[in-house]
């Protein structure tokens, strides 16, 4: 046995590392072995992320799920013998990030940084410049030139055409669609 019990450091993230294709299949068995063993005062959560990355075909607006981090699963636990051995025995699991044997956990601050809930980002086929039209929404049908697009993203802004004034609109790009209708 190791000291994991006694270099405890309480409830963190740590990073497993899995053979690619297998995190959905290691957070399953993981799940069902922290069923089993009971394991749930110890092992809170698994999360694989994903972004969800829309991209404009024609008309259509195509979703695509993808995982940011392949390979990774992330789990938070209180590290001990018995966790351990829980997540390292499961079938896809080639260890735990950090050196050696040793598993260490994720600092606060990278934690937050790679803001492990689902994301979504956008990948559009406009850019700063392009006129476009709204799709949905408040602002429906009308068109406009995009000024501004978010750095994450997911808005931006639009200066819409209402009659002989352009109005600064600040719209999520899942709403607007390159070009204008006739």
């Amino acid at each position: 046995m190791s000291d994991f019990n006694e270099m405890n450091v309480g409830k963190r993230w740590y990073v497993a590392h899995t053979y690619s294709g297998y995190e959905n299949k290691v957070k399953a068995s993981l799940e069902k072995t922290i069923e089993n063993r009971n394991l749930s005062e110890m092992i809170f959560d698994i999360r694989i992320p994903t972004e969800i990355i829309r991209t404009q075909k024609g008309d259509e607006v195509v979703e695509k799920e993808e995982k940011i981090f392949p390979g990774y699963v992330f789990i938070q636990m209180i590290m001990t013998d018995e966790t351990w051995h829980a997540v390292r025995t499961i079938t896809g699991v080639t260890g735990f990030v950090g050196p050696g044997s040793r598993p260490t956990p994720l600092p606060d601050e990278e934690v937050e940084a790679l803001n492990i809930d689902e994301t979504v980002k956008a990948q559009m086929s406009f850019q700063e410049g392009d006129e476009v039209t709204v799709a949905d929404g408040l602002f429906q049908g009308y068109t406009g030139v995009v000024r501004l697009i978010s750095e994450d993203g997911k808005t931006a802004t639009v200066m819409v055409k209402r009659g002989s004034r352009d109005m600064p609109v600040e719209i999520e790009v899942s709403s607007l669609r390159k070009g204008t209708e006739q």
